[in-house]
């Protein structure tokens, strides 16, 4: 599906909702990252010195800053508005 099929079927509330759904439960390819995350830092914990550090899974995910979020400036929301407005004008 597209973003325009999915804009179409559905409103921006419903969005919104699993968007925030989305923030408390992850799923799609970053929940499978963190399963593989597990096995992976399981299967390092097992093999690792007596001195050396534990592994967390996220050393082990290939975008572990995730979580991370960033601070919009005043430029990058009138960049986002504009964006949305040039949409808005090919329709």
């Amino acid at each position: 599906m597209t973003v325009r099929e999915l804009l179409c079927r559905i409103d921006s509330r419903e969005l919104s909702e699993w968007a925030a759904f989305y923030s408390l439960e992850p799923f799609g390819y970053f929940r499978s990252d963190m399963q593989a995350g597990i096995v992976a830092s399981t299967i390092a914990n097992c093999n690792r010195t007596k001195n050396s550090r534990s592994f967390k899974p996220m050393d082990f995910m290939p975008f572990n800053n995730h979580n991370e979020r960033k601070v919009m400036t005043g430029q990058d929301i009138k960049n986002v508005m504009m964006g949305l407005a040039e949409k808005q004008k090919e329709k």
